[in-house]
């Protein structure tokens, strides 16, 4: 006799809208998220049992409407599926994996992030929402980063602006900086004794400098051997 098995009934990510397809109003709601995917990149690079959206819809029940927070993290799964990768993150395809992190970028037009995403996003399980405010002119009201933890079923405003997440083990903060060009306030990770995790950018410049530093060694010490009449190059 043939087995049934419910999860064959229930569509797959291909089958679903990949986000609400509400475009956002202002480029720092994926620039934000993006670079902070991109620092994690390189900081895990030799994991894969993680994975960050950006804009993607979450899928957690057949009937209802995705959640999409401006970006989120989920750990404990495959960080690529296949070459196309995630269309959606669909709980069903991830096992019941529930994002321990959702992020929202607050913008001009005001979007719930401070009453319906946070009802939302607790019942659902996420266990820390952070709510960043990125214009100045937005925030005589709110603290620019706020984090919250879930402890029973509420949302509970974690003290400090920059948070250790001890599940994740990483903080997340805010401070001025350079992406793409930009220099601004960003949301960057930090790791337990509170150092800045490298963005992509800055390690390129570090690699500058180092190599830099070493042209500029090994030139003193040929500098070095020609005063003491020896040619570098016959060495």
């Amino acid at each position: 006799m043939a087995q049934y098995n419910p999860l064959d009934c229930l569509p797959s990510s291909a089958e679903l809208p990949d986000s609400d397809d509400t475009p956002v109003d202002n480029e720092l709601q994926n620039l934000i998220p993006n670079l902070l995917e991109a620092i994690l990149a390189l900081a895990w690079n030799e994991r894969a049992d993680w994975f960050f959206g950006v804009d993607m819809g979450i899928y957690y029940a057949p009937l209802q409407p995705p959640l999409v927070p401006d970006g989120f993290l989920s750990l404990g799964v495959e960080r690529f599926v296949e070459e196309e990768g995630r269309l959606s993150y669909v709980l069903w395809e991830e096992a019941g994996t529930v994002p321990i992190l959702a992020l929202e970028v607050v913008s001009k037009t005001y979007g719930g992030e401070y009453e319906q995403k946070k009802i939302d996003y607790a019942q659902l399980g996420i266990l820390y929402y952070a709510i960043y405010v990125p214009s100045r002119r937005y925030r005589r009201k709110r603290e620019p980063l706020e984090v919250y933890r879930l402890v029973d079923g509420n949302y509970i405003l974690q003290p400090g602006s920059r948070v250790w997440m001890p599940e994740i083990g990483l903080a997340i903060g805010r401070e001025r900086g350079t992406y793409l060009g930009r220099t601004r306030e960003w949301l960057y990770w930090y790791d337990q004794e509170g150092r800045k995790l490298l963005t992509p950018e800055e390690l390129v410049q570090q690699e500058r400098e180092r190599a830099q530093q070493e042209r500029e060694r090994a030139d003193r010490l040929a500098q070095k051997l020609r005063d003491l009449g020896i040619n570098p190059e016959d060495i």
